[in-house]
């Protein structure tokens, strides 16, 4: 039985990925995160390959690596994670009221007898925001909640709230395409 391993720490992936009924082991990538793209979907696809990468090298034979990354992008300025709550406040002032949109890279690499095989997509998703007094900023931040998410939320918690709209996939935004990733394993992990 091929053996399925997610090069991810986060627990949104980790969920969402039990969510549809897989069964698999966590190995974290640990590696510097190096982009030499300035394309959003072409960063979410080089650091998905990346950390997919990383963690095949002590894969053993038959088992499958997801790798992947989530941006946040708005007026062309990648969001990534905030690097303390200021940051995260900026952000959240950015987009409340306005229109962004979310990149997930993925990237999938099987490792077999005869070598590996990698494939991978990337996965966008507009997200419209209400807009937002800068009271109603600050109390969200102090939830804490925002300071490990690409773009300063998490569109499943209390900011739905504030999510005015979305054009695309729902669980791209919470970090995992994980319809079209299913699409993608069932050629081949579960033929049938």
């Amino acid at each position: 039985m091929t053996e399925i391993i997610l090069a991810s720490g986060s627990p949104r992936r980790r969920e969402l990925l039990e969510q549809i009924g897989l069964s698999f082991r966590v190995v974290p990538a640990l590696g510097d995160e190096c982009i030499s793209k300035s394309v959003p979907s072409e960063v979410v696809a080089e650091l998905a390959l990346q950390k997919a990468s990383e963690v095949a090298l002590g894969a053993p034979v038959d088992s499958v690596v997801i790798g992947a990354d989530t941006i946040v992008t708005f007026d062309g300025v990648i969001l990534g994670k905030p690097k303390d709550s200021r940051d995260a406040v900026r952000m959240l002032q950015m987009l409340q009221g306005r229109t962004h949109t979310v990149y997930t890279g993925v990237s999938v690499i099987w490792k077999g007898c005869d070598g590996e095989r990698v494939d991978g997509f990337v996965e966008a998703t507009d997200v419209s925001c209400f807009p937002m007094s800068v009271n109603e900023i600050e109390d969200y931040v102090r939830t804490g909640d925002p300071l490990d998410k690409a773009g300063a939320y998490g569109i499943q918690g209390y900011f739905a709230r504030y999510i005015k709209r979305i054009d695309g996939d729902y669980y791209n935004v919470v970090g995992l395409p994980v319809g079209h990733l299913y699409q993608i394993l069932r050629t081949s992990v579960f033929p049938g």
